[in-house]
């Protein structure tokens, strides 16, 4: 991002301190249009980054952001958008659009069930509920292709305080979509009364979430983004976007639109470097991430030799290097050879991608994939073998999130 005059960044970051001393929004809305008159997405985005750096918590910028908007809201409502259909942009704010009309639609069914007094009478409302909760439940779509595909794109940019901000907001809306679809998964088994409070504080709690947090998107995190990236890279973000893929209420005709233009150029890796489409690895990192892995892999190639295999900590089966080059069928007895070759001649022929089996080996669970490998075009490359000792994870209950780890 372009940088701002230095007097306007110290007037915003003095405005945004005054608004967490808890001087009125009014009061610092006055001075706002005193000194600035104007303020863009763009600066406000780079006050945010500056901040953060400075020290102030991120959750204390997320907390003050409706006061900002408060005070912004009326000049960044007079930025208009120009976007053409199909753009990721478009997409994301028709979502939007869409994702009101869920909420006040849920609110309404809220509303109406509250006015109920008997469960016996609101079949229809639950079974518009129900389509409701579907819908919420399957808008996550849209905010993965944020996080995983814009997000990333903006930090690129030097962009990085209003993606983190916003993905908070992302994880506390989807606290609320999981509410919204346990109750209706409970609904019968719980006390009607208490049905009706938890969802009208439900559809109260997505009511006023989503406007504020699309509100943020569409004239803050939008607009910068917007300024930022460039037209070869919104191409790969529509690309990537098509690979996501999109909410059931995602309108066709913008996913079948025309992606952004944009040249695509393709840059050779730096020497040394494997190039992949999905990233660059030296020929070392390849080596570490292969052994690292907590299962073993032997890779037979197209002519059924053996042709690799990784060094795991812990291999289930001893592998040495006398095994290269030997044919595959060499390396089992003698009596399942012709399983083998069945197995094989099926990958070979496409009639089949997976074969697995399981066996107990000194009171472990071992469980052995067979995989096809054929490269984009769909021509056989060879067979993948991935053992795997599944006896402690078959021990595995209940949940350990990334947040219960201890050092």
């Amino acid at each position: 991002m372009s940088e701002i005059p230095a007097n306007k960044k110290k007037i915003l970051k003095e405005i945004i301190a005054q608004l967490h001393a808890g001087v009125p929004p009014e009061e610092v809305k006055e001075k706002f249009k005193q000194f600035l008159g104007s303020v863009s997405s763009e600066e406000i985005a780079k006050i945010e980054d500056a901040l953060v750096k400075e020290g102030l918590p991120r959750e204390e910028i997320q907390r003050l952001c409706d006061v900002h908007l408060a005070v912004f809201r009326e000049q960044l409502e007079k930025q208009k958008l120009e976007v053409p259909t199909g753009h990721p942009v478009n997409i994301l704010m028709e979502e939007h659009k869409i994702m009101l009309e869920l909420a006040q639609k849920l609110t309404a069914i809220a509303n109406k069930v509250r006015r109920i007094g008997d469960a016996s009478y609101v079949g229809d409302e639950i079974h518009t509920l129900e389509h409701v909760a579907r819908d919420f439940a399957d808008s996550e779509r849209h905010y993965l292709r944020e996080e995983n595909v814009l997000f990333p794109a903006l930090e690129k940019h030097g962009i990085t305080e209003p993606p983190a901000i916003m993905w908070m907001e992302h994880n506390q809306i989807r606290e609320k979509k999981k509410q919204l679809s346990s109750l209706v998964g409970k609904y019968g088994t719980v006390d009607f009364q208490d049905f009706k409070r938890q969802l009208g504080e439900t559809a109260e709690a997505l009511g006023s979430l989503l406007p504020s947090h699309f509100f943020k998107e569409n004239n803050i995190l939008f607009p910068t983004a917007l300024k930022a990236v460039t037209d070869e890279e919104w191409t790969d973000i529509r690309r990537e976007f098509d690979e996501v893929g999109y909410c059931c209420f995602t309108p066709p005709h913008l996913t079948a639109a025309p992606k952004p233009e944009g040249v695509k150029k393709e840059a050779a890796p730096p020497e040394g470097l494997l190039q992949f489409e999905t990233g660059s690895l030296s020929r070392d990192e390849v080596e570490a991430i292969f052994n690292a892995l907590p299962v073993d892999i032997s890779f037979v190639d197209a002519d059924d030799a053996v042709k690799y295999f990784n060094k795991a900590e812990k291999r289930i089966f001893v592998r040495t290097k006398a095994v290269i080059g030997r044919k595959v069928q060499m390396c089992h007895p003698q009596k399942s050879v012709h399983i083998v070759n069945k197995i094989v001649e099926a990958f070979k022929k496409g009639e089949k991608d997976v074969a697995e089996f399981w066996i107990t080996m000194n009171n472990r669970l071992i469980h052995i994939r067979y995989f096809a490998v054929r490269d984009r075009n769909g021509r056989y490359l060879g067979t993948m073998e991935v053992t795997q000792d599944l006896t402690d994870l078959k021990k595995i209950e209940g949940q350990k999130r990334l947040l219960d780890w201890e050092a």
